[in-house]
């Protein structure tokens, strides 16, 4: 049974052509069995081949086979040809135009099919029946049109609501791959940051160090050793940053949970000064108001462009140069403020990406605040030097 059912839906034409045959059949008994009388038996001959046309390519050209139909029982009722099973081709074509064409060709075959059944009555009257007869008559051949119709819009419909579903299926398919895309974007260019801001700071750290120690390795051997300590922790350290961010591209091992690092806060800010003032750098910091827990991307974000400023501020400063952080906490948000003494006016264009081409601090600075809904003011100071100002609300940006 699942084998011919199978070969019924791969073979539909094949299928439509044995119905075609089997009625075409059934017209040619009814012509040399019927009492036709002096109706022309030579003009019903090409009128049921035309009929099982209908059927055998009511798929291929539905709308052209309807016509064929119409034609058929035009002919039938100029040459006096009688109603005979090949007739039932109007049904079969009635059903799949309604299933397979617009609504406008559907509701042509439908009245197409009502009126033929009125105009079969006034061709061919029965004469032992009164008027009311002849009427409850055509209302009743005209029933199965009506339902063949009926039975074929509602398929149509039904298809074109699955189609419909599976057109909105693929296009939210579509839509999650593209957000994926996008989610995916968004995360390479958070991990790019974040290895620019480790990177470049623990870096620079390192080689300022490496350059202090080759400076004092023969006149001062336990400054050189100290700065070598503090190369191999600063290394150490970016290790693991970078393994923490590098982490986010893992598969999810076992085991690799414990590899981790938390992210920086605001409270490491402190341990990021110490390690500037280690290298070389001055600075001042101070804490005003009254610290208190905040989202965890606002406490990234602050150690970030802290980091990012004194890393510039070394880069970039020049010889002698201080520096000063200042962490203001507000009721609505969290100030940050960090100057520096150096040069000033050549710094934002290297920041920027200007100069050299690779800078890219004060635009990662900006991205970073712009996530968070906070605002960013950068550039050089009246008296010399450079400045950097954040504000950071504390209510997450929706």
């Amino acid at each position: 049974m699942q084998r011919l059912y199978e070969f019924l839906r791969r073979h539909p034409t094949g299928v439509d052509t044995f119905w075609a045959v089997l009625l075409v059949g059934f017209g040619f008994l009814w012509l040399v069995e019927a009492s036709v009388g002096a109706e022309p038996r030579g003009a019903a001959v090409p009128i049921i081949l035309a009929l099982g046309t209908t059927i055998a390519l009511r798929r291929r050209a539905p709308e052209k086979m309807l016509a064929l139909a119409i034609l058929c029982g035009v002919a039938q009722m100029a040459t006096g040809i009688r109603p005979n099973p090949t007739d039932f081709a109007m049904l079969v074509i009635v059903y799949t135009v309604a299933v397979t064409c617009s609504r406008p060709a559907s509701r042509f075959a439908l009245g197409a099919a009502l009126s033929a059944t009125p105009l079969s009555v006034l061709r061919w009257p029965h004469a032992e029946q009164t008027w009311w007869a002849n009427v409850v008559s055509t209302v009743f051949a005209a029933i199965p049109f009506v339902l063949a119709w009926v039975l074929g819009d509602s398929i149509r419909t039904r298809r074109a609501y699955y189609a419909q579903l599976e057109e909105r299926a693929a296009r939210l398919e579509k839509e999650r791959e593209a957000q994926s895309k996008v989610a995916v974007a968004a995360e390479r260019a958070r991990i790019a940051r974040e290895l620019h801001d480790v990177v470049a700071h623990n870096v620079s750290v390192m080689v300022v160090q490496a350059d202090g120690a080759a400076y004092v390795m023969d006149t001062s051997p336990e400054q050189a050793r100290q700065a070598l300590e503090t190369i191999s922790g600063t290394g150490r350290q970016a290790l693991a940053e970078m393994r923490r961010l590098l982490g986010v591209l893992r598969t999810g091992e076992p085991g690799e949970e414990n590899e981790y690092v938390p992210q920086p806060d605001v409270e490491q800010i402190d341990e990021l000064v110490e390690q500037a003032r280690g290298a070389g750098l001055p600075v001042d910091f101070k804490v005003v108001g009254s610290p208190r827990q905040l989202p965890s991307g606002v406490e990234l974000t602050a150690y970030r462009i802290v980091q990012e400023a004194l890393t510039n501020t070394r880069k970039h400063g020049g010889p002698d140069v201080g520096a000063s952080v200042r962490l203001t906490y507000f009721d609505d948000g969290l100030g940050l403020l960090v100057e520096d003494d150096g040069r000033g006016a050549q710094r934002e264009m290297y920041e920027d990406g200007g100069a050299d081409g690779s800078g890219h601090g004060l635009i990662g600075m900006r991205e970073r605040v712009g996530m968070v809904g906070g605002t960013l003011d950068a550039g050089p100071r009246p008296g010399g030097g450079f400045r950097i100002s954040a504000l950071l609300p504390l209510k997450p940006v929706r």
